[in-house]
C-alpha cells in the first residue's frame, strides 16, 4: 500500500510503515511545506496514497467533499505521542485489509473507532 504523511504525523511511522513493506510519501524536506489541508490531500491523491493525519477536521469535511479518494486515517487521541500514534497506526493496519481504506475515513481514538462509510467492528 502507499502511504502519505501529513506535516503533523510522526515521521517515525515512515520507517515502520516502509517496514511492513508499504511505499511512503511525505513533504517535510522537499521544499513544499505548510501547503493548504486541501492541497496537501489533492497531494496524497496523486499519489494514490491512504493519508494519515491527527487532524480532527479531515475526518469531518473529506466525507463530504470527495467521495472518492484513497482513504484518510485520523489518529485523535487526547494526549497523543509518537508511541501512541504507532501503536494505533499498527493496530488498525493488521485489522484491516488494504481495500477497506478506499473511499473510507477511519477515526481511531483512545479507547474506540469510527469509519465512514461504517465497517464492520474488527478485533
Amino acid at each position: 500500500m502507499k502511504f502519505f504523511l501529513d506535516e503533523n504525523f510522526p515521521k517515525a511511522a515512515a520507517g515502520l510503515l516502509e517496514g511492513m513493506g508499504h511505499e511512503v510519501f511525505d513533504l517535510r524536506g522537499s521544499g513544499r511545506e505548510g501547503l493548504p489541508d486541501p492541497d496537501i490531500f489533492a497531494e496524497a491523491q496523486c499519489c494514490d496514497a491512504v493519508f494519515l493525519t491527527t487532524d480532527r477536521d479531515f475526518f469531518h469535511t473529506i466525507p463530504h467533499i470527495h467521495e472518492k479518494h484513497a482513504g484518510i486515517i485520523v489518529i485523535a487521541l487526547r494526549q497523543p505521542n509518537r508511541s501512541s500514534i504507532l501503536e494505533k497506526l499498527s493496530w488498525v493496519l493488521k485489522r484491516l485489509q488494504s481495500h477497506a481504506f478506499r473511499d473510507r475515513v477511519i477515526q481511531l481514538r483512545d479507547q474506540s473507532w469510527i469509519a465512514i462509510p461504517s465497517l464492520d467492528p474488527v478485533g
